[in-house]
Order: structure tokens, then sequence, then C-alpha cells
């Protein structure tokens, strides 16, 4: 005997870098470009991590800090390797091009991704909506991080990641 469990997400739309949601609040985010810190001096280490804690306490809105992995897509990468093998007439260049090829299949079917980091928050007012943007971004970059707005891709991989265990869901025409 199967059982049916309806999962009903309250999202209207994905438009102009924010989820709408049903009840008329939007979640917007700030994606976070991934930065080794522990790879730095130990000071410097601990500076990034003040200038985080510092940035979190002048937050006075809730928040939520996400990571998700995101599926890489390096067929591009494999084109230009594969014309720079049939372009090469050394062997030894076809060699180490040709063990490149062999790792970038393998990355193909073990399924690479990079993780990326988001803070999303929720809010009715556009304009308080820009305002945490900014103040997230600026007390980032004090931090010396990089960031950006999240945009409507992004916000389809968050909720692909959430929704549908990680899987990228692709809808197309009907055609009849």
């Amino acid at each position: 005997m199967s059982t049916k469990t309806d999962f009903d997400v309250p999202v209207k739309a994905i438009l102009n870098n924010l989820i709408e949601l049903d009840n008329g609040e939007k979640v917007a985010g700030v994606k976070i470009i991934p930065r080794n810190i522990f790879i730095l001096e130990e000071n410097d280490q601990f500076s990034i991590l003040s200038r985080l804690k510092d940035m979190y306490n002048t937050f006075d809105f809730e928040f939520w800090l996400v990571v998700t992995d995101r599926p890489v897509d390096i067929a591009v990468h494999i084109a230009q390797l594969q014309a720079q093998f049939n372009q090469s007439q050394s062997s030894l260049a076809r060699k180490l091009i040709s063990q490149d090829l062999q790792k970038a299949n393998q990355f193909i079917n073990e399924g690479v991704s990079d993780v990326e980091f988001y803070f999303l928050f929720k809010e009715k007012n556009i304009e308080i909506i820009q305002k945490r943007i900014r103040l997230m971004m600026n007390g980032l970059a004090q931090a010396g991080l990089f960031s950006s707005q999240a945009n409507n891709d992004d916000l389809r991989v968050i909720l692909d990641s959430f929704l549908n265990a990680g899987e990228k869901t692709e809808f197309g025409t009907v055609m009849s």
C-alpha cells in the first residue's frame, strides 16, 4: 500500500532576485564567495572571524546561513582540452592533456559540485530588503569576504537543493 504525503511549499514565484511567498513576504539574500581563511596567518584568521562576529551582532532581524552544493558544468573545459589535444603535435603534451581529460571525465561521472554559502532573510518591504542586502555585503567586505546579491538562479539552486535532495529540476514546454 502506497501513501502520498503532500508537502506544500508557499512559493509563489522567483522574480527580481527574490523568492515571493504566498503570504506576501519575500526571501532575499547574499551569496558569499568562498574563501579558505585557514591558509592565512593566525592573526588574519582571528581578524576575519572577529569582524564576522561584529557583523552578526549588527543584524536586528532573523537570518539563515545556508550551505548548498551546486553542480558544476565542465563541458566547455572538456571541449577546450579536446581541441588542445587534437592540435598538439607533441606526444608529451598529448599525454598530459589526455590525463586531464580522464580526470575531467571522472569528475563528470562522480558529479562534481561547488559548495556555496548564502545569508537569507524574509521581509515584505523592498526598501528594507535592499537595506539589509547592503548591510550584509558591507559587513562581509569589512571582514575581507566578497559577496553579491543572490540572483534568481542562485535561489532556484537553493530551493532545488532543499526540496529535491540536491537534484536539479528541468521544466520544459509540453508540446502536443
